[in-house]
């Protein structure tokens, strides 16, 4: 089998959408991530079979990271440039090093999560903080709770012809391919242009937005993924949910990122800059604005909702 044909068999069972659908589609994807700035699971009714598009309100800021080594028999440190690509593959090399993680679910069974969260407002710096717990149903076939910045929200199965791109169900992320070349051509979903890549980038972000339990190897390669495509880009001053200094990687245009522990590269979490949006007839105007960041404490699999483990 191929590799465009096992990526179309992951959705092979959702109608083909139109060109308004999926255009609807994407803003209600780009305005779930960035616009109104979920650090949560993004509602299970939007995650249909439809690529992000068009800009995000502001940009991640760019630049490069600094790290030290000294030369052999001195002991004067040397600066030398750490790129995007550079400090997502040692993030994978600690992912694997990280070893086992949660068990094995099954598809009638939750993750749990429980997940830090700092919003600071761009105005006045005034800043909010949560701890929110889930309890995300493995296949989508049970009902969900999610809490999202105190706020509980009780999700209900998914629908006939929805589905979650990239999947939760590990029997589904099994399938999906470690090696990091071919992992991105899954991701960008079969497309080989820069939308492609675009949306490659989301994928990879959904992996972590939305909570699962990755394969052995699924998460390191997705890091070296991500190290694969153009453009990627650095922030050396980021701050994650919990005050620890990190690094964030972005794609250009959107505003959200990971970050990565500056000491050791371990993943850290995500952050990005959103609003309140009200909407004056077809008008959307923005307010609010404020950075957030996350940081997942605990992930788990349990077998109810309301179980911690």
């Amino acid at each position: 089998m191929d590799d465009l044909t096992a990526v179309r068999e992951l959705t092979d069972d959702v109608t083909e959408l139109s060109d308004e659908a999926r255009a609807t589609a994407r803003v209600r994807l780009q305005r779930a991530i960035v616009q109104e700035g979920r650090s949560r699971p993004l509602s299970r009714r939007v995650m249909l079979r439809t690529a992000v598009a068009g800009t995000a309100a502001a940009a991640v800021a760019g630049g490069v990271v600094l790290a030290t080594r000294h030369e052999p028999g001195t002991d004067t440190p040397q600066l030398t440039a750490l790129s995007a690509a550079q400090l997502l593959r040692k993030a994978a090399v600690r992912s694997r090093a990280d070893g086992a993680g949660p068990p094995i679910p099954r598809d009638d069974q939750y993750v749990y999560t429980r997940t830090y969260i700092t919003r600071t407002y761009v105005k006045d710096g005034r800043t909010r903080t949560w701890t929110d717990e889930s309890w995300l149903s493995v296949d989508g076939s049970r009902p969900s709770r999610r809490e999202e910045h105190g706020t509980v929200h009780n999700d209900p199965p998914l629908g006939e012809h929805e589905v979650m791109v990239p999947p939760t169900r590990y029997t589904r992320l099994a399938k999906w391919p470690t090696d990091p070349d071919e992992l991105l051509k899954w991701l960008r979903m079969g497309t080989d242009t820069e939308e492609g890549y675009r949306e490659a980038f989301v994928n990879a972000c959904q992996f972590f937005v939305v909570p699962r339990v990755m394969p052995p190897g699924l998460e390191a390669a997705t890091f070296e993924a991500v190290a694969r495509i153009p453009r990627i880009r650095i922030d050396r001053q980021a701050v994650d949910a919990l005050g620890r200094r990190g690094i964030a990687v972005s794609y250009p245009d959107f505003d959200f990122a990971f970050v990565f522990d500056a000491h050791t590269s371990a993943y850290l979490g995500m952050r990005l800059t959103g609003s309140t949006v009200t909407y004056h007839g077809r008008k959307a105007v923005h307010h609010g604005w404020y950075h957030e960041v996350s940081a997942l404490r605990e992930l788990d699999v349990v077998d109810r909702i309301g179980q911690r483990p």
